[in-house]
């Protein structure tokens, strides 16, 4: 697959840019630990401990030819989409991990991402911008398939969603 579809399918993904109010918290200071191995060396700096988890096994393989680069010029696309929108975004997507295996969304407004319940919204929302992509529909059964089967065929092995104050759901991707 090209790094174009890749991109396209980012693209797609920023349309779920929606307006929103302005925050004026102040920044919060870094302070993250060194993690032991085998412990998530991103909570404390990126997102709390995770209050809730779930496991998604998708049916579908990854991609053979997907790598560190084509996950992180996907997100890239999206963050690039999403500073870029008219309105301003409540949410951050970024890659991490030394594979770039890792999704992490941070709400960036108080009170939108508070909740799994609108965490699963804001999800719901990316699946239905995924199906209506050429690249999904070509690799999948759209109308099956969700944004977590989208992240299993870009390679990605988790993703995390919090609200960047108190709430983090973590969703392992088989």
């Amino acid at each position: 697959m090209k790094k174009t579809a890749v991109a396209a399918m980012a693209l797609a993904l920023t349309a779920l840019a929606v307006p929103a109010l302005a925050q004026q918290a102040p920044a919060k200071p870094a302070t993250a630990a060194p993690a032991a191995k085998g412990e998530d060396r991103y909570i404390g700096y990126y997102y709390p401990k995770p209050t809730s988890t779930e496991v998604f096994e998708s049916q579908l393989q990854t991609l053979p030819n997907m790598d560190r680069a084509q996950r992180i010029q996907f997100t890239t696309v999206v963050s690039q989409g999403t500073i870029q929108s008219a309105y301003r975004v409540p949410y951050a997507v970024f890659a991490k991990g030394e594979k770039a295996d890792k999704m992490i969304i941070v709400g960036m407004q108080g009170g939108e991402l508070n909740t799994v319940y609108r965490m699963r919204a804001l999800l719901a929302n990316m699946t239905t911008m995924s199906r209506l992509s050429p690249f999904f529909q070509e690799r999948t059964v759209a109308e099956d398939a969700t944004f977590f089967d989208l992240l299993k065929l870009l390679g990605f092995r988790e993703l995390t969603v919090t609200d960047g104050e108190k709430v983090t759901h973590q969703v392992t991707i088989k």
